[in-house]
């Protein structure tokens, strides 16, 4: 009868303990049974077992540091060990094995399958008790030996890979990829190597290291046998072995990345350990490929958006520019016709050919200021100026803004307001503007004897205004673009409608700045369209208290006629015109043309008026006008801008500056009359904008 054998049971829960006791107990052998890693350690210093069952969570020790340090005893070096566990991941089971694990249970156990396992390794621990004992100490040796050897040869090539995975996923540098996976195989598997990445391009990456150094080459520069092998496998895809190259294609699923060859000049490389390690790099070296793709792609999108930018703020730049320009050689035309009013005898086609001229020129500055509201918009330099405005005041004025144009081409307009006052938080020059502006589009576009509706009703906290017309139409494909900057329907070669395109585009920019949507609906050309504006509105409001408007006295024109008034202007043109037309007024005046003859005509002149241009060479208006008000002499004289620049941070600086009115080229002279009789701002009121009569509408 055989001597039993000891099965070492390691568990740190009783009740394990007991439930392995009761399965095992019908194998009549010894169980040793403990609670910890370091009982089961005192244990193996005193007996050998034929199997040990460990369990892998263990509070002190746990399970595999159990296993690592059971392995350092020559005794148990090779005892079978089945881990007991209830999970069990990849990485802790190749670490198991690495450590001789024999099998992995996963708890909770089933009796007969563990009966049956622990069973085989008492069997095969007795038989090997018998072998031992007829072949002596010296085969027991070897066998050891051969199983050290073997997990020796298992950790190397873990260890291996767990760096090389490391290494290789450090980086998402595709060229510091291929450097580090040459330095990975070189020489700890072969003695040299070449990697290819990308070998079908036209410029392919290519990378060969031998003992001294890595470096990037070309394909003409390998040695011819990993040339010929990176070659054949980058084309065909496969692996090859030959002529002492080992060549294996980077693969990430069905492409082929690039290729790996190897050359030894002595042993035979570790071919299951370079399979695996490819495998790694291909998938590290992809990553690193779709990353720098992303990089390129990123910075190509942003260069692409800059160039947007930088293009969409010259074209705002271009635009305020070209109104800017453009305003100036207005201005002596409207000078102009004013005094052509005056002097001209009443000639009915002399009459006739100034008011054409006149409405010419007030088409051109409102075309101008277009442009310029739709560089302001896209710089978001306009600011809404809100407050309780009634719908009723605002349509009114939109209706009285675009009747001559309306009646000139005989229309019918039919007006409809809510019987209840609608009011609205809005800015009211802007909103009037968006109004007007769908007036004259559908005004243009709808021919002589035509009929326009404008619309209005509230609701549900909203104001819904409608402009409708029996005219051309909106053909389908235009409907989603009618919005966009300079879009306008079919042009014919007449260029009846005229206009810029533009006024829609700050009829959508407004009404999104005040909140609220305008939209378009037509059913095709013929059949007349219809826009549809909607804001939000103030369910209850009373009607805002206004504050009594201090009326500055208007002085007797004796006092105000034979004022000394000094016009400066660089445009002669203009300066002339503005000069002959105050003169027609009963004023002394004299026009110069830079601002140090303005200051060098102060004394001299003395003038009670200066109108002043902004933009003069090489001293501006605003210098000019500080340094006057900084002399005792001059402080009272009547400042008026005169200028083509209209922006809020114009009018800003003009009233810093000291100055007492701002008008907008091209400005109505007689507005300027206006303000010579009104005379300084003596009221205390701290905003020059409350002078101004200009031409340019609310920021």
């Amino acid at each position: 009868m055989e001597d039993k054998s000891n099965i070492l049971i390691v568990d740190d829960l009783p009740e394990k303990l007991l439930v392995f006791k009761t399965i095992l107990e019908e194998l009549d052998q010894n169980l040793i049974m403990v609670r910890s890693g370091s009982e089961a350690l005192k244990e193996i210093l005193q007996r050998e077992f034929a199997v040990i069952l460990l369990d892998v969570n263990m509070p002190d020790i746990d399970g595999l540091e159990t296993a690592r340090l059971i392995r350092q005893y020559k005794k148990s070096a090779h005892t079978p060990i089945i881990f007991i566990t209830a999970y069990a991941d990849e990485m802790q089971t190749a670490q198991g094995y690495s450590l001789g694990a024999v099998d992995y249970i996963l708890s909770p156990v089933i009796p007969d399958v563990l009966r049956s396992k622990v069973r085989v390794f008492v069997d095969l621990y007795q038989m090997q008790q018998r072998t031992k004992a007829m072949a002596g100490e010296q085969v027991a040796r070897a066998r050891a030996e051969a199983a050290r050897a073997a997990a020796e040869e298992t950790t190397r090539r873990s260890t291996f890979l767990a760096r090389a995975s490391h290494e290789l996923g450090a980086s998402l540098d595709l060229e510091q990829g291929m450097r580090r996976l040459l330095e990975l195989v070189v020489p700890q598997i072969a003695d040299r190597a070449a990697l290819v990445v990308d070998g079908e391009a036209d410029t392919p990456l290519v990378f060969y290291k031998s003992e001294d150094r890595t470096r990037s080459v070309g394909y003409a520069e390998l040695p011819e046998p990993l040339r010929s092998a990176l070659q054949r496998v980058v084309r065909e895809g496969l692996p090859h072995e030959g002529g002492g190259v080992v060549c294996y294609p980077l693969r990430a699923g069905e492409r082929t990345l690039g290729a790996l060859a190897l050359a030894s000049n002595g042993s035979a490389q570790d071919l299951v350990t370079l399979q695996e390690l490819v495998g790694r790099a291909a998938i590290a070296l992809d990553n690193a490929r779709l990353y720098q793709s992303l990089e390129r792609e990123i910075a190509r999108s942003r260069e692409a958006e800059a160039r947007l930018q930088d293009s969409s703020q010259r074209k705002d730049e271009f635009l305020a520019m070209l109104s800017h320009e453009l305003r100036n050689p207005l201005a002596p035309i409207r000078n102009a016709v004013e005094v052509i009013r005056r002097l001209a005898p009443p000639d009915p086609k002399l009459t006739m050919a100034r008011d054409v001229v006149d409405r010419q020129v007030s088409l051109l500055a409102r075309l101008v200021e277009e442009l310029l509201d739709v560089s302001r918009i896209s710089q978001g330099k306009i600011a809404l100026k809100k407050e309780p405005v009634e719908l009723a005041r605002i349509l009114s004025h939109s209706v009285e803004t675009a009747r001559p144009l309306i009646d000139a081409r005989a229309q019918t307009l039919a007006v409809s307001v809510p019987p209840a006052p609608v009011w609205l938080s809005a800015d009211f020059a802007r909103l009037s503007q968006v109004i007007s502006n769908l007036l004259n589009n559908a005004s243009k576009y709808t021919g002589e004897g035509g009929r326009i509706e404008l619309a209005a009703d509230a609701g549900e906290g909203e104001a819904t205004i409608t402009v409708r017309d029996n005219g051309t139409g909106i053909e389908a494909q235009l409907l989603p673009k009618i919005f966009d900057l300079f879009v306008q329907g079919d042009r014919s070669l007449d260029r009846g409608q005229g206009g810029l395109g533009i006024g829609l585009t700050l009829v959508k920019r407004l009404v999104e700045l005040h909140q609220g949507a305008v939209a378009v609906q037509s059913d095709g050309p013929g059949r007349g369209s219809a826009f549809t504006v909607t804001l939000p509105c103030i369910s209850a409001v009373m009607e805002p208290q206004r504050a009594p408007i201090a009326v500055a006295s208007i002085r007797p024109s004796s006092e105000v006629y034979g004022r000394r008034v000094l016009v400066v202007d660089d445009n002669v043109d203009a300066a002339e015109s503005t000069a002959a037309f105050l003169r027609l007024e009963g004023h002394e005046v004299k026009a110069v043309h830079d601002g140090l003859q303005a200051l060098a005509s102060l004394k001299v002149f003395d003038p009670h008026v200066v109108v002043l241009d902004i933009g003069l060479p090489g001293l501006d208006g605003y210098a000019v006008a500080r340094q006057l008000r900084e002399r005792g002499d001059t402080s009272h004289v009547l400042l008026i801008a005169l200028t083509g620049y209209g922006q809020k941070e114009d009018r800003v600086r003009a009233a810093a500056a000291g100055f007492d009115y701002h008008f907008v080229k091209p400005a109505d002279p007689r507005e300027i009359q206006a303000a010579i009789e009104r005379g300084r701002n003596t009221a205390g009121e701290p905003a020059l904008e409350v002078h101004r009569l200009g031409a340019s509408r609310p920021e």
